[in-house]
């Protein structure tokens, strides 16, 4: 019955999400059950019983006067006409989970060179030309690791520039993998959101005559945490990716219902600032903390910026959201 079921969803995956779709896949559903536990009543096995019902039932275009479609089946068709959808099948999904682990590794260690590069000049100040040599390493080696990131991701573009689709099966798959990364995800978040609020703590130590080892450490602290923050988000982010592919008005639109939709904002300057909301809320952590040397104090600015996102994404969404 699970095969009868499938097919379903690929006859109405092109087909407008509406009631009256909706109402109608529900019925041919129920006719092809009934048909099923008949032929299996009469004594066929489950696989002859399955070809059967496909066979009588399977063709949505003869149905469509029944079923009282012709109208939504003949745009359906038109539209894929005029604008085919590439599919993407499991086994290119697969293929684009793996290698967006791989992306996401190196680009968040890319950014996390970048940090840590001040740090070097920090480290080593008063070592003559040491300091900066390790820093524009540092920057050279992250730099270059964005950039190969982007070159091992260049055969998946056609995910963001082409009309592409997933059945369900691959989209089950893919909902599968996200769940089993959520706790992954979650871990490294926290643990990144939590570094960055705690850099400040070696400051309070002395480390003797080394001086500058604190304020190193205090950027490897977020380097680290920024890493686990960008890895995180950028996986989880493929899954979405995915997900998403299908158009949202189709009932292959609901394959995704367990991930969230993306925001629609009021316009680009509404979409920018939530864009830059995090990245301008370290920065003015980072200085104020280094004007002041209060690091015991500014860190109150992150549970003060948590509270104040939640209003910046309403003020900022389109009012129809």
């Amino acid at each position: 019955m699970e095969t009868i079921k499938r097919y379903l969803e690929t006859m109405f995956a092109g087909m407008p999400n509406t009631p009256e779709v909706r109402k109608a896949k529900a019925e041919l559903l129920q006719m092809m059950e009934d048909k099923y536990n008949e032929l299996l009543a009469e004594g066929q096995n489950e696989n002859t019983a399955v070809g059967t019902v496909i066979s009588e039932f399977g063709n949505l275009d003869d149905l469509a006067d029944d079923l009282g479609l012709k109208k939504e089946v003949e745009e359906t068709r038109t539209k894929e006409m005029e604008l085919p959808r590439r599919q993407v099948t499991m086994e290119e999904a697969t293929a684009f989970i793996s290698n967006r682990g791989k992306k996401s590794l190196l680009l968040a260690l890319g950014v996390m060179f970048c940090i840590i590069s001040v740090g070097c000049t920090i480290l080593f100040a008063g070592h003559g030309a040491a300091g900066v040599v390790g820093m524009f390493i540092c920057i050279a080696v992250g730099v270059g690791l964005i950039i190969f990131s982007s070159f091992i991701d260049s055969e998946w573009k056609f995910l963001k520039t082409e009309l592409c689709r997933i059945d369900m099966a691959t989209a089950d798959y893919v909902k599968e993998r996200r769940r089993g990364f959520e706790m992954v995800r979650a871990l490294c978040v926290s643990l990144g959101v939590i570094l960055c609020i705690i850099c400040w703590i070696p400051n309070l130590f002395h480390f003797g005559d080394v001086g500058n080892v604190a304020p190193a450490l205090m950027f490897l602290m977020i380097g680290i945490g920024v890493f686990l923050i960008v890895y995180a988000s950028n996986v989880s982010g493929g899954f979405d990716l995915l997900l998403r592919l299908n158009d949202a008005t189709t009932i292959s639109g609901t394959y995704a219902e367990e991930t969230q939709r993306p925001i629609r904002y009021k316009n680009k300057i509404a979409e920018t600032i939530v864009a830059i909301y995090w990245p301008v809320t370290t920065c003015l952590y980072l200085a104020l903390s280094f004007l002041t040397f209060q690091w015991g104090l500014t860190w109150i600015i992150w549970p003060i910026a948590g509270v104040m996102h939640r209003v910046v994404i309403i003020a900022c969404r389109a009012d129809d959201e």
